[in-house]
């Protein structure tokens, strides 16, 4: 089954080619610019940093449109809610050996980082991706769970949103995210279809495999009606400023280029040691 919001450009290089227009090949509906003034999705760039919070600028910039209370309530709980927890990130990993080796600035750590920020690493677009399609299917939330199970172990084994490597009964993070959401009625068809994937997991395995962190703010996000690719994006910038204090931290008090030793773990697990046949013995120019 395709991915929601794949292939919907509408748009190619050949047509501007054919056609000899290139008028609009250049467009954005985000900002205007000219001498003295600049507009944000229309509103006067002044108006909007006097007045709006960074949640709000930030909502405006993405969605298109200023939040109403509730919204911005919202998208600030999914944007505070990436804490940091110790090196159980691979992103902190990368960031933080990046960092390590190019100790000049932070950004090429948090870049490395923001690089890392995948499907395995926990971003919330897979998750988003999977309740937009389950909704899309117009069946109960029993019977779109049970689809929705079966189409992603088969494609990969594991569903997305769900599972931690140790939070094995309930992720802090997604708990306390889901818990708020549900008071500010922002826990909504996406976030209902989230936990009956989750209690369909668990009657087949017998077992809970609870919400991950990628999973709520996926759901949180898609209720609030951001864009899959956006939701990536933004999942990745929740844990940004996690990102940064671990570079800054590496920076500042860590180990200049950082190895893995084999205290650490380290494994050579290839051949024993051989010598190249008398046939590729070859003096070469």
């Amino acid at each position: 089954m395709s991915k929601p919001g794949v292939g919907r450009r509408g748009r190619n290089v050949g047509q501007y080619v054919a056609s000899g227009d290139w008028s609009d090949y250049w467009s954005t509906r985000i900002s205007r610019a000219e001498k003295g003034r600049i507009w944000v999705r229309g509103y006067p760039v002044e108006e909007l940093i006097e007045h709006l919070t960074y949640t709000e600028s930030a909502f405006l910039l993405v969605n298109g449109e200023l939040p109403d209370e509730r919204e911005a309530a919202l998208f600030d709980l999914a944007l505070r809610s990436g804490m940091d927890q110790e090196f159980v990130n691979s992103a902190a990993c990368a960031a933080r050996f990046t960092a390590s080796a190019f100790p000049d600035s932070v950004v090429p750590g948090l870049a490395s980082g923001m690089l890392a920020t995948g499907s395995v690493t926990g971003s919330p677009q897979e998750p988003a991706e999977m309740l937009i399609e389950a909704l899309g299917w117009k069946w109960t939330e029993a019977e779109a769970a049970r689809k929705a199970v079966d189409i992603w172990l088969e494609r990969r084994g594991s569903v997305p949103g769900l599972g931690h490597p140790i939070h094995k009964e309930a992720e802090p993070r997604a708990v306390t995210l889901r818990r708020l959401a549900l008071a500010r009625d922002g826990w909504r068809a996406h976030g209902r279809m989230l936990d009956a994937i989750e209690a369909e997991i668990a009657a087949r395995k017998d077992r809970k495999i609870p919400i991950n962190l990628a999973g709520a703010i996926g759901a949180l996000l898609a209720d609030l009606g951001f864009d899959p690719l956006a939701i990536g994006g933004l999942g990745a910038l929740t844990y940004g400023m996690s990102l940064l204090a671990h570079v800054v931290e590496e920076i500042r008090e860590g180990v200049p280029l950082r190895i893995i030793p084999r205290q650490l773990g380290a494994r050579y697990a290839g051949p024993d040691e051989r010598r190249l046949p008398p046939e590729w013995k070859k003096v070469r120019p």
